[in-house]
């Protein structure tokens, strides 16, 4: 069985929608006929390397904030990147490709109220360094969810997961 690793960030009412339709995306009986997956949602200050070894692929939820992912992300990566995998280069730029986790595929979905383009970065510099594989566009929704991101984020999930199956 394969198996999706939610990893998030939603301390509001605008990731939290977001989060519910990529799970609901994730489980969409089309996709689950196909092959079954096991989808685990994990606040990013819950999640674990073992975690990220344990699944097939990824989808990442944060905050942009002051330009940046949210701190709960970040935290993420920074406790899991070198158990999983995670390479740069002497200079410090990303030498993904060589850990236990690359070539796994990844989504991202990000919330905010002025700008993503920061945060966006941040998360694919490292994912980038994992050797992660963008399995999907980007989902980077800006002020209110509308019922074209949540449609968005479902798509997002379900795509994801199709990718496992």
């Amino acid at each position: 069985m394969a198996r999706l690793l939610v990893v998030h960030h939603s301390p509001s009412g605008s990731l939290k929608a977001l989060l519910e339709q990529v799970v609901a995306g994730a489980n969409d009986p089309d996709v689950q006929a196909a092959g079954t997956v096991e989808v685990v949602v994990r606040p990013a200050l819950e999640a674990s390397a073992d975690d990220v070894l344990a699944a097939d692929g990824y989808l990442l939820g944060t905050s942009a904030n002051f330009g940046y992912m949210s701190g709960a992300l970040k935290h993420f990566f920074d406790s899991t990147f070198l158990a999983v995998g995670g390479a740069l280069d002497p200079s410090g730029a990303p030498a993904g490709g060589a850990g236990a986790t690359a070539g796994r595929p990844y989504g991202l979905w990000l919330h905010g109220r002025y700008d993503l383009t920061g945060a966006q970065r941040s998360v694919q510099s490292i994912v980038g360094a994992l050797g992660w594989k963008q399995g999907y566009d980007v989902l980077g929704v800006l002020g209110e969810v509308d019922d074209a991101s949540r449609s968005a984020a479902y798509e997002l999930g379900a795509t994801i997961a199709a990718l496992l199956t």
